[in-house]
Formats: structure tokens, sequence, C-alpha cells
């Protein structure tokens, strides 16, 4: 056994037992296949029996093959060529490697992998063992010539052949999942098939290549496979940290092709991604989580909304138009339930200046009504069939819950638009954010990047509801409740409702 003290056996040893490793995935799959024709309290019996026998058989065609190749006697000649028995071994050997390499990786890139279905009538027990030894006579042969093509000793084959199908036997399961995970290892083996097959072929031919070239080039490959997954499990790391829809995000821009996401250096570098500013971000994800949004995150609440009494007096329905920054008033016969229309304010100027009553100006505009629990891109839909510039959203028993318009619906795809002097739903503040009690819980999850607030069982969408629904009271001002790693300080309440809050994220200690 002095010849393993040579690195170079050892070198070929390691890199075969990993080839042959690889090489027997496809013989493990077929064979999981067989067995499941067994009863299941036989099947792994079986497993054990077939890749054991199957072991013998190979060792018997690994020692008959390796015998073969000594016999160097030329048989015949072509001009200057001659081929023995051995020439001709391995040419063939080189051959078949060539072509079932090549085969592989075309079905692998462009073939389809068609799965074999299962069946509920059990085989015979001897039956598979047969199939097993067939078909791993099959599977053996490219394993073997791979072996005689990589080292010369018929130990180190054997060795090689011997632990591989130990650890195959032992940790089959886990081997098939790697394997299965990581695609890129099934084709570096196959390459290295390539690369044997045409060293086999050429010393047919009487050209020698050193063995040495092939380990060099075998271990250089292994070597950048092994920092590749290391970079590879390092990115989906990195991935992890970032959240989802942003992710998603910077997937779609890069399908698009985007000129502002990539950025180049001077010297002609690859691209390097670059972060999204705030309004690209919130665009995106705005329009993205558009068909999982109720219509009730983006609907002007009840309590908001500016609407005209039937039953005032003129001035003080045209002052209620001058005092508002809207185009469409609902109209409503003492309370908002009572609605009779929803009316431009120019029709509603041009009808009271022409002496017309208010309730049958809006008469003439029926309001376009939809359910509080339809979503956004339902609701999108309604607008481009209706033709209606304002919705009004109502309960299961009919009462008015809000008001959504065009408006509301593209703030909530590029973000707010405050009007002068109007106090935007998020501000930033030094330490945090100031609040308003009526934001929406989607649009601070965007606006944080942070996941945890809204929880589909519960009733509240807004800043307030969540506060009233874990602090189960109406906190009051300076109070602090701490919910999702993020910190709620009241800054205006009354006994009533949460006006303004400011929020901040709970430090690590």
């Amino acid at each position: 056994m002095e010849f393993l003290l040579e690195p170079q056996i050892w070198i070929g040893l390691i890199t075969l037992i990993i080839i042959e490793i690889v090489l027997g995935i496809d013989n493990l799959v077929f064979i999981a296949i067989l067995v499941k024709k067994l009863p299941p309290e036989q099947r792994d019996k079986a497993r054990t029996i077939g890749l054991s026998l199957a072991l013998i058989m190979r060792l018997g065609l690994l020692s008959i093959v390796s015998w073969l190749v000594t016999l160097t006697q030329p048989l015949f000649s072509i001009y200057d060529l001659s081929f023995s028995t051995r020439d001709l071994i391995l040419i063939t050997g080189g051959l078949f490697l060539l072509f079932k390499a090549t085969h592989e990786l075309h079905e692998r890139f462009e073939g389809d992998m068609n799965q074999q279905q299962g069946t509920n009538v059990y085989a015979s027990f001897g039956v598979i063992i047969a199939q097993i030894l067939a078909l791993d006579a099959v599977f053996s042969l490219d394993s073997i010539i791979t072996a005689v093509g990589m080292v010369d000793s018929l130990t180190v084959m054997m060795i090689a052949v011997i632990v591989s199908m130990i650890v195959m036997l032992l940790a089959s399961k886990s081997i098939t999942n790697f394997v299965n995970a990581h695609p890129t290892v099934i084709v570096l083996c196959l390459s290295f098939l390539l690369m044997i097959g045409f060293i086999l072929v050429a010393e047919g031919f009487g050209v020698h290549i050193p063995k040495g070239y092939l380990y060099a080039a075998i271990g250089f490959s292994i070597l950048i496979e092994m920092f590749n997954q290391m970079i590879s499990s390092s990115h989906a790391k990195h991935a992890e940290r970032v959240p989802l829809r942003q992710r998603t995000t910077e997937a779609i821009f890069r399908l698009m092709g985007n000129k502002h996401y990539n950025v180049h250096d001077d010297e002609g570098a690859e691209p390097a991604p670059v972060s999204f500013g705030d309004a690209e971000r919130e665009m995106v994800t705005g329009v993205l989580s558009l068909s999982e949004r109720n219509v009730r995150t983006v609907m002007t609440q009840r309590s908001e909304t500016v609407w005209l009494n039937t039953e005032d007096c003129t001035d003080k329905i045209k002052q209620t138009i001058k005092d508002s920054r809207h185009q469409n008033f609902p109209v409503c016969s003492g309370s908002l339930d009572n609605l009779v229309g929803i009316v431009r304010s120019k029709d509603l100027l041009l009808g009271i200046e022409a002496g017309e009553n208010l309730a049958d100006i809006a008469a003439a505009y029926p309001a376009y009504i939809v359910p509080d629990s339809i979503n956004v891109i339902r609701l999108l839909d309604g607008f481009r069939e209706s033709r209606a510039g304002m919705a009004v959203l109502a309960d299961e028993f009919g009462s008015i819950q809000g008001i959504v318009t065009l408006h509301d619906l593209l703030e909530s795809i590029v973000g707010e638009f405050p009007d002068i002097g109007e106090i935007p739903e998020i501000s930033v503040c030094h330490d945090g954010w100031l609040v308003k009690g009526s934001t929406s819980l989607h649009d601070l999850e965007s606006r944080l990047e942070t996941i945890g607030l809204i929880d589909k069982q519960q009733e509240y969408i807004t800043v307030a509801g969540l506060l009233l629904a874990v602090n189960s009271t109406i906190p009051k001002v300076s109070d602090v409740v701490e919910f999702a790693k993020l910190k709620f300080e009241i800054v205006e309440a009354d006994d009533f409702k949460v006006s303004m809050v400011k929020v901040s994220h709970i430090q690590a200690n």
C-alpha cells in the first residue's frame, strides 16, 4: 500500500470518489422508482440488497475491463497506426463517454425529463432485485470507464467504487437532494466526462496525455464551483434581509431594462444594482400590491367626507362648495346615509343659479355604490365601466362608510398629494415619523419598509384602529404602545379618537 503515499494517487482517488457519487445519482433515482413497486416494509431491504449485489457486479466488471486494457498486443494496423485490444476498449469507452455526456447535457438544457408514474400493484421481491441488477449494469458502464480513464491502479479504482457505493447507500436521500438543488454540480461532472472521454480516445490513438493535467483541470473546476456555491449562499442570505416587495420590484425593473436601475463605472465594468429612490419604490410597490388591498385602505373615512345637505339653505351650500377642494359632492337628505346622488360642483352651482331644487339636481346624478369589501382592482374595473369619478362605500347593513375617488386610487400607487397647508399622512421628524391616526396601515408598512402591522383577521385598517385594538382603550396623549418592533407615542388624541402619533423603531439592546 506504499503507492497510497503518493499525493497524485490521493488526488485521483478523492476526485474519482466524487465523480462516482455524482454519476450514481441517476442510478439511485431509478432504484427508488423500482422499489416503490414493492410493499413499504420491503423497500429498504430491496434497496440494500440490490445496491450490495450491484457493488459486487461493478467490482467484477471493473476487474475484467482493467484486465482487458492490459492487452497491448497489436491486432491490426491502419497506415502507421496499430490498434490493440486495449486501444479499441479505450476508443470505444471514450466515444461512449463523449456521447453520454453530450446527450445528458442536451437533455438537461433542452429536453423534457419525463417522470415515471407509480402503481398500486406490488411486484415480486426477486423481480425487483433482478431489475436493479440489470439497471445497474447499464449505469455501471460510464463509472467503470471513467475509473479506467482517470487512474492506472486497479486497487484505487476498487476503493473509489466501494467508498462511493457505501456513501450512496448511507446518504442516498441527502446526496440526491443536494445534487437536485445544485444542478451546476451535475453539469460540472458531465463536463469532466467529456474531458475523460477525449483523453481515452486520444490514448486509444497513441497520444499519451499525463493524468496530472486532468487532475489539475478537475481540481481547479471544483475549487471554482466551491467559490460559486459560497457566493450564491451569501447572495441568498443577503436577499432574505431585503423586503419581498423590494426584491419583486427590483426583478421587474431588471426585466424591463430600466436604464436608471444599473450604473456603470468608467472602466466599463459590469452593471451594479443601485437602490431605488423613494418615489420609484413607492410607485412600483403600490402597483404590485393593488390586488391585495381592500378598498377601505384607500377610502376617505365617513367622518372626513364632505357632503351637501338638501335641507341647508342655498348660501350655506355655496359656501361649502367654495371652501372645499373637491369637485364631486355626495348630496344627502338630513344624514349621509340618506344619499340622493353625487354631483359635480359645476353642475351644482349652475343648477342653483337657475333656481333648481338641490334634491332635484342630485336625483339626476345617481351615486355609484359598492360594498366596502371590494378590492382596489375590481373597483378600478367598476370605475371604467360606470365612468363615475367617485364611489360610495356601504357595509352589509347599508350604512355609508366613506367614499373613494380616482384621486385616492392614484395616491395609493404614487403616494400622497397633500394640498397647500395640509399636513401629510406621514412626515419625517428628528427621531421617527409623525403619522396621522387615520393613516392606512398598508401605507405605513410601505413607508417604513416593515411588516406585521396588518392582520387580515382583524377589522381595523388604520393606525388609530390598531392602537385601539392593542391598547383595548383609547390611548391618551403621551401614552406609548409597542407593537411589531415599533413604538407608537400618542401626540394628539381626545376622548373619541387618536389624531396624531409619533412612530419609531424599537432599538435592540
